[in-house]
């Protein structure tokens, strides 16, 4: 039986789906912005000037990304409820 975990525990032909709540830009911005404070706390621990560096701008560049991705999902939700309240509108006024 095929399992796919699901955030909203919806089950569907003997298999569980999962619906991410993060879209690509806040993912890749997390990652970037984990692997800089990685890189950032290196060159603090070994006195390395240029790594600190990097790796803050690493960071600061992943926390962006990130933020531009919850803007996204943002604008996402705002569309989807308002598609949602044009069709009860619809519907309420066919009746």
């Amino acid at each position: 039986m095929p399992v796919q975990w699901a955030a909203s525990g919806v089950q569907k032909n003997n298999s569980v789906e999962f619906e991410v709540g993060m879209n690509k830009d806040r993912i890749k911005g997390k990652a970037k912005d984990v692997a800089g404070r990685i890189e950032r706390q290196a060159g603090e621990w070994t006195g390395d000037k240029e790594h600190q560096a990097k790796g803050a701008a690493k960071q600061a560049e992943g926390k962006l990304q990130n933020a531009w991705g919850k803007a996204k999902d943002k604008a996402e939700d705002l569309h989807d409820e308002m598609k949602h309240k044009e069709h009860k509108e619809k519907d309420r006024n066919a009746a």
